[in-house]
């Protein structure tokens, strides 16, 4: 079992994969030019992001106005989810701060946008349908459990990374505390956790 992505609270359960599968071929080669590009500048690296508009518009839209707000700027990858060898999640995000956090949008499950969890994903974490804010998560292999199905809603997928899984799959492996987190949480807690200095739209 894995934990449901959540910016604070407790997560409810999730089934991860029998097995892990290998990332899909358009896993690994999206089409950009359909997609708004986002640099995140890391401590440990930087991440192009391709936010999709077309599919996911309430999603994308909530994810650029962070953006365009520097919302995200100074905000950290704080956790890292390792389901098996080499898969899991790492996130980031305002973590509620008052200062940072817009409201909750409305959920778009991907049985509406079309898009899966598949490696390189980002999605929105939440504690709920319509719950969802300013933190986010970033697939780590193919973890299509995360998908609607089932009766379950899933999460609400936005976009993928079109570079910088390297620095990903590294905040993945980053060391994290044995004591901080709470509930599901515990142990998946980034110490320290990786800053994002900056999140800008590319020209």
């Amino acid at each position: 079992m894995i934990a449901a992505l959540v910016a604070l609270a407790l997560a409810a359960p999730q089934e991860a994969p029998a097995a892990p599968v290998a990332p899909s071929a358009a896993a690994t080669a999206p089409v950009a030019t359909m997609l708004s590009r986002v640099v995140l500048t890391t401590d440990a690296g930087p991440i192009v992001i391709g936010v999709d508009s077309k599919a996911a518009p309430i999603t994308a839209a909530n994810f650029l106005k962070y953006v365009d707000g520097k919302k995200l700027d100074g905000v950290s990858f704080y956790r890292a989810v390792k389901v098996a060898d080499g898969y899991g999640i790492v996130q980031f995000g305002t973590r509620n701060d008052a200062k940072r956090t817009l409201p909750p949008i409305k959920f778009e499950p991907t049985t509406q946008t079309g898009l899966s969890h598949t490696d390189g994903t980002i999605s929105m974490a939440m504690a709920a349908p319509n719950t969802a804010t300013g933190d986010f998560f970033v697939v780590v292999g193919d973890l299509t459990s995360m998908d609607a199905r089932d009766g379950q809603p899933g999460f609400a997928a936005f976009g993928r990374v079109l570079e910088g899984m390297d620095v990903i799959r590294r905040i993945l492996l980053a060391p994290t505390s044995p004591t901080l987190g709470e509930g599901a949480m515990k142990g998946q807690m980034l110490a320290p956790a990786i800053r994002v200095t900056s999140a800008r739209r590319a020209p």
